[in-house]
């Protein structure tokens, strides 16, 4: 007799904008049972789901069964930093993928990515644990998106972009073929990278043009 799996019970850590953009998703995922979110404001909900409250509860929710988490935070370093915890705890991290985004073949995902509605990823592109690919960004073919990046809404990436770990690229942002911005980097919204952008960097302007180096 065929038995279907049942769905990974899965807490969302984080209770704020992007939580609930990633709560829309992972509801419609027959393979993810929500349970709640981990957030500082137990009298809250998002979409319906209960904040259980803080960080604080979450080996006591790996020893009563929840396997399986998503760390839904904005903020790049935030988010890396609690995604490791929650993988020292014992979590598996899911992907919160939209159905109506496209991922073309040879696409890789590394644990805890955020592709959102109307994202297209081509082919042979990596995305790296933790990443945001968020609502109608293109990644074109070999990208390789770091770990704990966010792709804003409207970026357009072309063909054989690196971006490093933990860089965040403004909405609109917009990158020509086989450019490199390096590690913790700052692309301001509508920028146009048409050169390099060392690591630690805050690029604005069309073309981008770094104006300071990050702490």
């Amino acid at each position: 007799m065929f038995h279907h799996a049942l769905p990974n019970k899965t807490v969302i850590i984080g209770a704020g904008g992007h939580a609930k953009v990633i709560a829309d998703i992972l509801r419609h995922d027959p393979h993810v049972e929500l349970i709640g979110c981990i957030g500082p404001d137990p009298s809250a909900t998002i979409l319906g789901l209960t904040v259980l409250g803080g960080d604080e509860l979450l080996p006591g929710l790996h020893k009563q069964g929840i396997r399986h988490a998503f760390v839904a935070i904005g903020n790049n370093a935030r988010r890396h930093a609690l995604a490791k915890h929650a993988e020292s705890l014992g979590f598996e991290l899911v992907n919160a993928i939209s159905p109506r985004a496209y991922l073309a073949s040879g696409v890789t995902l590394g644990a805890g990515v955020a592709v959102m509605p109307g994202c297209v990823i081509q082919p042979d592109t990596r995305i790296g644990s933790y990443s945001i690919i968020n609502t109608g960004a293109t990644v074109d073919h070999d990208g390789n998106i770091g770990m704990a990046c966010h792709i804003a809404p409207g970026c357009h990436l072309s063909g054989n972009v690196t971006v490093g770990d933990e860089s965040f690229l403004g909405t609109g942002t917009s990158v020509i073929d086989g450019m490199q911005i390096g590690e913790g980097c700052m692309i301001g919204a509508g920028a146009a990278v048409i050169r390099p952008i060392p690591s630690h960097s805050l690029a604005v302007g069309v073309p981008a043009v770094v104006k300071r180096t990050l702490a």
